[in-house]
């Protein structure tokens, strides 16, 4: 548009001059042929004079077109500059962004060749570079260098760990690690772990967007005595062992994962045969949030305290085939708060929970939550607002295993407001009534309560009809059965309430 307008204003300013000539040339020529002879000198002075008045006047009009010129190609910049090349990324090595690609180091991205070698080199060169200050003591900011896979499959033999203990911020992601077939069956694809006497040995290191692919020879992702590691939309298949390994340290989030020791969508004919455990927990204040685990023995192992797991999907081996979703593995410390997740067709394990909480968590096909008893302790334990659904085989949404010895110490444990459909409601908090006519009334809770013989508190309302005014008494909690007796016989109905749960005064 702005090409169209210089050219028409360039028309524009060119008729415009040869008008003027021809208009200031007539008058020229009338002036002469009107005007007295003149003598050779007065001639001379005269056409002198008018020539400078013309050439004067054709500067001024081409300088007032140049500066319209100049004003349009001002306001079209494509005009004025027309287009440089794309911004390049700095080459490695000089003060920009650090980063490392795998291939210039003869990583094989087709996977036909082993790559172990040009990954570690990679590695090595990212935590010998520059470094940006430091995170904890002894660990070293490496400034967000990246070691970018770009896309590729890369084969590998032995275990990536990084050539030493105390570097950080680091970023792996974009590619595939699978491992070789002379891979060590008790190694891991990555592994983040070195010999150090320190507390933490790495801090802030990030695995995302990547493939583990165990080829059934080991793990896949192995994180020891580090801090706020992040793994961050993987694919983890082909384990033996365990798909993500997490030791000591602190913080390892675990999030827009998927894992799977076979790559199934469930109703696997070898589903029985599943083994291993996809995320296994044996450290303190980790997350696992908005995970799936579609084929393992164990979807998670919990051993460590204060985890929280939340937007989890378990489908990895059904309860009747022996699996578990998720294994809460300390007892007397639990810790661990389990919330909005969806156990499908597999359940939830605590041993001797302590300060426990399952909630807004959806349970199908049966699928439960099971307190096993080790030392006789569930303390502080709430079970409370979810979904069950089940075959209508009279499955308990919340059992008991008494194999070691029952349940002696009992406190805070809340199972309520819990909806079930097809299977068979448990809780510690229950409500019932009778009519009779007649001074003894009894409502047996058995059916509801979890804990045998286990009444901690009674609430009771008698109504009786008639002129008759008894007197009544709480007689019997015994055997979770609550009798109510009176003085006189009296047709009535009485409405208890029980917990089992309420602290006790010991």
């Amino acid at each position: 548009m702005a090409r169209k307008l210089v050219l028409s204003l360039s028309m524009f300013m060119g008729l415009a001059s040869l008008i003027f000539i021809h208009v200031y040339g007539d008058n020229f020529h009338n002036i002469d042929d009107n005007s007295p002879p003149l003598t050779t000198i007065q001639h001379h002075v005269s056409s002198s004079s008018t020539t400078t008045h013309f050439l004067e006047r054709m500067r001024k009009m081409q300088e007032l077109k140049a500066s319209f010129l100049r004003r349009d190609l001002a306001a079209d910049s494509s005009i004025s500059a027309p287009p440089g090349p794309a911004p390049q990324p700095p080459p490695q090595g000089t003060s920009g962004p650090c980063v490392y690609r795998v291939t210039s180091y003869g990583a094989d991205p087709t996977g036909k060749s082993d790559s172990t070698e040009a990954l570690l080199r990679a590695l090595s060169d990212a935590f010998n570079g520059p470094s940006k200050g430091s995170l904890m003591d002894g660990i070293s900011n490496l400034g967000g260098a990246e070691i970018y896979l770009e896309g590729g499959n890369y084969m590998i033999s032995k275990p990536l760990r990084l050539p030493a203990a105390g570097a950080g911020n680091l970023l792996i992601h974009g590619g595939t690690l699978r491992a070789s077939d002379n891979f060590p069956t008790d190694g891991y694809l990555f592994d983040l772990s070195a010999s150090s006497s320190s507390l933490y040995i790495y801090e802030y290191i990030t695995l995302k967007d990547l493939m583990f692919d165990s080829n059934f020879r080991g793990g896949g992702i192995s994180v020891v005595k580090s801090l706020r590691t992040s793994i961050d939309n993987c694919y983890i298949t082909h384990f033996t062992t365990n798909g993500i390994f997490v030791q000591s340290g602190h913080e390892t989030y675990i999030r827009n994962s998927f894992l799977g020791q076979h790559i199934t969508a469930g109703g696997d004919p070898g589903e029985r045969n599943f083994s291993g455990t996809a995320i296994n927990l044996m450290g303190n204040d980790n997350a696992v949030t908005d995970v799936v685990i579609f084929s393992a023995n164990i979807g998670i192992m919990v051993s460590g305290q204060a985890n929280t797991l939340s937007g989890v999907h378990c489908y990895n081996k059904a309860t009747g085939f022996g699996g578990t979703g998720i294994y809460l593995k300390l007892p007397n410390l639990t810790q661990t708060r389990i919330v909005n997740s969806y156990m499908d067709y597999t359940g939830i394990v605590a041993e001797d929970p302590v300060q426990l909480h399952i909630s807004s968590s959806f349970f199908l096909g049966d699928a439960h939550i099971l307190l096993k008893s080790i030392n006789g302790v569930a303390k502080g334990v709430n079970i409370v607002d979810n979904m069950f659904s089940g075959s209508n085989k009279g499955v308990g949404i919340v059992q008991l295993d008494h194999s070691k010895g029952p349940f002696k110490q009992i406190d805070q444990v809340v199972v309520d407001r819990n909806n079930v459909r097809g299977m068979s409601l448990k809780a510690t908090v229950a409500r019932g009534s009778v009519e009779g006519n007649g001074t003894s009334w009894t409502v047996d809770f058995n059916p509801v309560l979890l804990f045998p013989n286990l009444i901690k508190h009674v609430q009771y309302s008698l109504s009786a009809t008639g002129s008759a005014f008894p007197n009544h008494a709480l007689r019997n909690v015994s055997g979770n059965r609550v009798v109510i007796e009176s003085n006189v016989a009296v047709p009535a109905s009485v409405f208890v309430t029980v917990d089992q749960g309420v602290l006790s005064s010991t």
